[in-house]
């Protein structure tokens, strides 16, 4: 029996005129996921979104506040002492304490069923959108920071020296309102952005941390604007013996949006504008893509060639200057007398808040203010409506801050499964199981 010698591999014959071989790519020989595999991939990207996880941890901290509401109420503390004998005289007093406070809030926050008119039915709205107002922009300023990799906490000093270069700007001229309006906004933006670059200038040169920075030029804002509302001639009306500026002229006045039966002005304007440029900025521009790069990863950021001191000093400078925004809303709002050192009221640090809600993204700062807006809102009503103290809403805000701060916590209580893990044994789809049949059947 002859020996067949393997014959040696010689040229590629050339393929026919006209035809072209067809070489398979890897994306072709992939399998194609199924249809039901593409939904489960969208529900598990959804379940697992940070957005959800900041509408649970608003949920939970409703339900938990809900709870505190029920148990300091006097009628359910009553039917308590009987509930083995009579439950349902517990639960009913349990539901009706807890929707009755809930049902305020909403009425006080978004519309009043009980109005006659449809202006005193949507003045709720107004008033919780005139809260949000400067909680949003001043929650941009601090989400803005955020992305860069800083902590701005100075939201307080930013806000107190933007009302007081924008106060003394809509106090000490006359000009027309196409005029002075502007100037006086534009000076409370300076103001706000003026203390940011302080921050940022010590940081960038010194390497001075943020956090210290704007605690202590927190209190450096206050001090100062507190000694300027004292002296005459700086900040204090004249003839005046109370730490109070004079009011603010007509022309500086921010008009009503809808009307005067209607607490909003069109500062809610430029919150929105606010908003759209804070979003192109930081998804859409050369400086916003540098900010995000600094906040990921400064070191990695410096090596590509960014100026990382130089995006901490841009990124204060922005974010003071939003914050000063909210400074000057405060002051150039519907306002009849002048302001004092107790104008930030609180919202310095509520930004922070409304900045950790929204996941430092424009719009979901937008949303988390209207939210903390409707909150401050509703909780006149509800404390009106039936005695519930308001600072049940300061323990809604703590609450929320805990649980989004701790989204493992959230992801527990309602069973949702970490990002990048599957919710349960992946099944092959049809294709893959036909293939591995035709493999078998080939094989034997």
């Amino acid at each position: 029996m002859s020996e067949v010698s393997p014959t040696p591999p010689g040229p590629r014959e050339p393929a026919q005129p006209g035809l072209v071989e067809a070489t398979p790519s890897p994306a072709e020989n992939e399998p194609r996921p199924s249809r039901d595999e593409q939904g489960s991939q969208i529900l598990r990207q959804i379940v697992q979104s940070n957005a959800l996880i900041s509408v649970l941890a608003v949920v939970l901290a409703l339900i938990i506040s809900g709870i505190l509401i029920a148990a300091t109420d006097p009628t359910v503390q009553s039917t308590s002492s009987y509930f083995f004998a009579r439950p349902g005289d517990m639960i009913h007093a349990v539901w009706s304490s807890v929707s009755i406070a809930y049902s305020s809030i909403f009425q006080g926050a978004v519309i009043n069923f009980q109005a006659s008119t449809v202006a005193g039915a949507l003045a709720p709205l107004s008033d919780t959108l005139n809260f949000a107002m400067p909680l949003i922009v001043a929650g941009l300023g601090v989400a803005l920071s955020f992305r860069a990799g800083l902590f701005n906490i100075g939201g307080q000093g930013q806000i107190l020296i933007g009302a007081a270069f924008a106060g003394w700007v809509g106090f000490s001229f006359h000009m027309p309102i196409g005029i002075h309006l502007p100037l006086a906004i534009l000076a409370g933006v300076a103001g706000g952005a003026f203390w940011g670059f302080i921050v940022g200038i010590l940081k960038a040169r010194t390497g001075a941390h943020e956090v210290i920075l704007t605690i202590m030029l927190n209190y450096v804002a206050f001090y100062l604007i507190s000694f300027m509302l004292r002296t005459p001639g700086l900040l204090q009306a004249q003839g005046s013996t109370n730490p109070q500026s004079p009011p603010t002229m007509h022309s500086a006045i921010l008009p009503p949006l809808l009307g005067s039966k209607f607490s909003l002005n069109i500062g809610f304007l430029i919150v929105i504008a606010a908003t759209f440029f804070c979003a192109w900025l930081l998804n859409r521009s050369s400086l916003g893509f540098r900010f995000r790069a600094v906040g990921e990863n400064p070191s990695a950021a410096r090596t590509a060639g960014i100026d990382v001191k130089g995006i901490y000093v841009w990124a204060m400078v922005l974010s003071g200057a939003l914050v000063g925004i909210a400074g000057a809303t405060q002051v150039l709002g519907t306002l009849t007398t002048g302001f004092s050192s107790g104008i930030d009221a609180g919202i310095g640090f509520d930004a922070i808040t409304v900045a950790l809600l929204g996941r430092s993204r424009p719009w979901g700062v937008f949303g988390a203010g209207i939210l903390f807006g409707a909150l401050k809102a509703g909780g006149y009503a509800m404390q009106a409506a039936n005695g519930v103290p308001i600072d049940i809403v300061l323990v809604v805000q703590s609450l929320i801050v805990l649980f989004v701060a701790a989204p493992p916590l959230v992801r527990t209580v309602f069973r949702i499964p970490a990002p990048g893990s599957k919710t349960g044994p992946a099944k092959p789809s049809r294709r893959l199981r036909r293939a591995a049949t035709e493999t078998a059947t080939v094989t034997k």
